[in-house]
């Protein structure tokens, strides 16, 4: 029956947390925006996108306007966040052009 109480205990919390969430939307939307950038650093971008969705998800259920500007990478500048789309501003140099890339040519 160890698992009952477990299972219990999450429960718990996990419903004091939508109380918290339903009382508070911009505390969280801020809060998960920063741990965004803060797990965005960490990583070096690795996991940007992951992340990014992960606090789009959070905005939007929270009802707040997410216009978070996150980092693509920890060396790179801001990356901008427009219709749906993260696009990483990143400057163009010789070792990350490449024939593909239309912007490039």
């Amino acid at each position: 029956m160890p698992s009952l109480k477990r299972l219990t205990a999450i429960a718990g919390t996990a419903a004091a947390a939508r109380s918290y969430i339903r009382k508070n939307p911009e505390k969280v939307a801020k809060m998960a925006a920063s741990a965004g950038k803060f797990i965005d650093k960490r990583t070096k971008g690795k996991y940007h996108s992951q992340i990014d969705s992960a606090v789009r998800k959070v905005h939007s259920m929270t009802g707040t306007t997410g216009t978070t500007t996150t980092t693509a990478s920890a060396t790179s500048t801001p990356a901008t966040v427009t219709g749906g789309t993260t696009t990483p501003k990143v400057p163009a140099t010789p070792a990350n052009r490449t024939t593909a890339d239309p912007a490039t040519r």
